[in-house]
């Protein structure tokens, strides 16, 4: 007779509620990872004993941790650095993959909005927008790599991952370094360093996977037309096709399967070009989407949107029949023009557009019902009164005055991670 006792380890599971045979608990995940020994004997010894001292406490008094954990995945995402603080096991549990997959399998994962700034001083800072509770959160300082670096990029991979790779330091000069963040840690981390030097350049993510393309390099060519991709999965950085022309990119955007990628040329030109990752092929793009295209601008849902003054108060989508940027909807309320109230982002947000503006403020657009008008409908556009957001006449007036007078803070990326 074979007797089996162990202990639960929520580090590595991904998945779903298992029963071990023989075992006097359940054990989370596909991938079983728990501590036991396995004895020929049924009969007591000392290494029995021992055994049965090994085994945890539950998550909580009374319950079986199965439904214990069904308790915990429902707490809201705000109070979960506080979980983690509770006991060993809390924290191994809020550490793992496990946990999360069930909060995202019962709806229950949140979404953030975090914003990369760069402050009157000239370093970086970085900032999360709970919108639950339209609160500003905490969060730790960006490494000092970054503290004070340029034309670097930011993406998001696994959901979770905040990627900040390549860039301009002031000292160094151009990095190849890549560092993460991993919001359910609440930790930075270093990650395989880019193939090359450079600054500057375009960067997307399609089908979880980070591409990097064009650019600046300090040396004799110092536009590049270079691109690579680099797999989260296999910790690899790889070189993709280069692009038909060298290029510093100033927007981009992800549609239909394809990157679009519009800026300089070297000799200041402006050029398009689209990449297909299926065949690993760079293309030139001359059309109307391109033409009147303006940034930011996003594709979400199949479509793709773009902003059409300063202040992001009208919004535009691309009519793939007619080839052409029509009208979507427009805010009531036109708040200015300056600096501070200049668009930094568009991101999604739980379903919707997200606007973040200079000073931090922020608009919600619900695009799924574009026929009501926003006069009879409030919730259509909705202005998230957020930090520095600017409220009245008089506050308006003196961000335009404060814009024409040279900002020196603004956003520099603008970014949703999903907890």
């Amino acid at each position: 007779m074979v007797k089996v006792d162990s202990v639960s380890c929520y580090c590595n599971v991904d998945s779903g509620l298992k029963t071990v045979v023989g075992a006097r608990k359940f054990v989370p995940g596909s991938k079983l990872c728990i501590q036991s020994d396995i004895s020929s004997h049924a009969h007591k010894s000392k290494n029995s004993r021992r055994e049965r001292s090994r085994v945890q406490p539950p998550l909580l008094p009374s319950l079986p941790d199965d439904l214990a954990i069904a308790c915990l995945v429902r707490v809201p995402r705000v109070e979960l650095s506080k979980l983690r603080l509770v006991c060993k096991r809390w924290y191994r549990l809020l550490a793992g993959n496990f946990f999360y997959s069930q909060r995202k399998s019962l709806g229950m994962a949140e979404e953030w909005v975090y914003v990369v700034k760069r402050d009157r001083d000239r370093r970086i800072s970085w900032h999360a927008f709970d919108p639950t509770y339209q609160l500003w959160q905490p969060l730790p300082p960006v490494p000092g790599d970054y503290s004070e670096a340029l034309g670097f990029g930011c993406a998001v991979l696994s959901g979770c991952h905040l990627y900040l790779f390549g860039g301009k330091d002031p000292i160094k000069g151009s990095m190849r370094r890549v560092i993460f963040y991993n919001a359910r840690t609440n930790r930075w981390h270093r990650a395989p360093d880019m193939l090359r030097k450079c600054h500057f350049f375009g960067s997307c993510v399609i089908n979880n996977c980070l591409y990097v393309a064009g650019g600046e390099c300090e040396g004799i060519q110092r536009t590049l037309r270079s691109a690579e991709v680099y797999d989260p999965n296999r910790k690899r950085w790889s070189f993709i096709a280069n692009m038909g022309t060298a290029m510093v990119p100033f927007i981009g955007v992800v549609y239909d399967g394809k990157w679009f990628i519009k800026g300089l040329g070297s000799h200041r030109e402006v050029l398009s070009e689209a990449y297909n990752p299926d065949i690993n092929a760079w293309s030139p793009v001359n059309n109307r989407m391109v033409a009147g295209w303006r940034n930011p601008s996003i594709s979400m849902n199949g479509r793709l949107y773009a902003l059409d003054c300063r202040d992001g108060c009208k919004l535009r989508v691309y009519d793939e029949s007619t080839q052409s940027w029509i009208r979507f909807i427009d805010s009531k309320l036109h708040l200015g023009s300056s600096r501070a109230l200049e668009v930094a982002a568009l991101v999604p947000l739980n379903g919707k557009l997200c606007i973040i503006r200079n000073n931090m403020s922020i608009s919600i657009i619900d695009v799924s019902s574009p026929d009501k008008r926003v006069e009879t409908n409030p919730h259509l556009w909705e202005n998230i009164v957020g930090k520095g957001h600017f409220r009245t006449m008089f506050t308006n007036l003196w961000s335009s005055i404060a814009g024409r007078a040279g900002l020196k803070s603004h956003i520099v990326h603008c970014q949703v991670l999903q907890v």
